[in-house]
């Protein structure tokens, strides 16, 4: 029992130092905003869209990841949008803190054919630091190390870019984030310098047939970080459905992986959201299926959301892939 104790502690302990400088990817992006994904999403659709979610990792498990983040996007010309995110994150006493600003430039690559490419960039600022002062004493430490006398903390800032391109109804973003080295403590000697990780963004949105109010959309997300080539997949699906006044609902699900063990999934979860008169509210759970599957009921998220300022591009390189970009 000990060592299935400590075996977890370090599963946690190893999650949280690998999400370090890069806000975790779990559905937030399914919730109707790819801003999530890549700067280049920035204005595009008719509204200013704010998105916050509330990530709880691992229900069950003590000082289990727990996150907070808010986005807004909006266009400032028929071009161009602008972007700003902001997270925290504490993962057993380790705070992090970040906020992203981001730019977006759309241009047309063919009229007739519906082409278009985006071009995003992100300026990041983000702080990491260590609680000491929830540090407790055990029976093998009856006492603190008397030279943690500071939290610890370190602010580093980075940069994100990214390219989108737009057929009709089919995306295919890529993006590199975090291009720059981070800061770190010559003297420890434990910490990546480099933590650029790539990201690649697709899917196809399909318009039903019988009913024109009904769409689906399957897509994929797949995240590779270059310090050791470690990757993981998202295979998606979601099901819309509009009324009349352009109100919908979503049902959809995610299967998430490592790429080299497919048939053994990290995550896999259903998702649910709606919307009415210009808020948005979705829920998704995932199931944990790994060796911590006995000992957490999974990760839950909570996001709502608001669209409004309602204005119309007279370019349609600005227009998004999906009837829910006009409401």
């Amino acid at each position: 029992m000990k060592k299935l104790t400590l075996y977890i502690l370090f599963l946690v302990a190893a999650y949280g130092y690998g999400q370090e400088l890069n806000l975790p990817v779990f559905t937030q992006y399914l919730a109707d905003n790819d801003f999530v994904i890549s700067p280049t999403y920035a204005g595009i659709g008719d509204n200013l869209k704010i998105r916050a979610n509330g990530l709880t990792q691992w229900v069950g498990i003590k000082n289990a990841p727990d996150n907070q983040s808010v986005y807004a996007d909006f266009r400032i010309s028929d071009r161009s949008g602008v972007g700003i995110s902001a997270y925290n994150d504490k993962n057993g006493n380790t705070r992090q803190k970040g906020v992203k600003f981001s730019f977006a430039h759309h241009i047309t690559l063919d009229y007739k054919t519906k082409q278009f490419l985006s071009f995003g960039i992100s300026y990041n600022i983000n702080s990491f630091r260590i609680d000491i002062e929830n540090f407790n004493t055990t029976y093998d430490i009856p006492i603190l190390d008397p030279a943690i006398t500071d939290d610890r903390s370190i602010s580093n800032n980075n940069f994100d870019a990214g390219i989108l391109y737009r057929w009709k109804a089919f995306y295919l973003s890529f993006n590199a984030n975090n291009i720059m080295k981070k800061d770190i403590d010559p003297y420890t000697g434990i910490e990546p310098s480099q933590l650029l990780n790539y990201q690649i963004y697709t899917g196809l949105v399909i318009k039903s047939k019988q009913n024109k109010d009904v769409e689906f959309e399957p897509s994929l997300f797949y995240q590779m970080f270059d310090s050791d080539k470690r990757s993981s997949t998202d295979v998606n699906f979601k099901y819309r459905k509009f009324n009349r006044r352009g109100d919908y609902y979503f049902l959809g699900g995610s299967y998430r992986f490592l790429n080299d063990q497919f048939f053994k999934p990290l995550n896999l979860g259903p998702m649910a959201g709606i919307t009415f008169n210009q808020f948005f509210f979705a829920y998704s759970y995932q199931f944990t299926i790994n060796d911590l599957s006995g000992y957490n009921s999974g990760t839950h998220m909570v996001t709502i959301g608001l669209d409004f300022l309602q204005g119309i591009s007279n370019c349609e390189c600005t227009k998004g892939t999906s009837q829910s970009y006009y409401r």
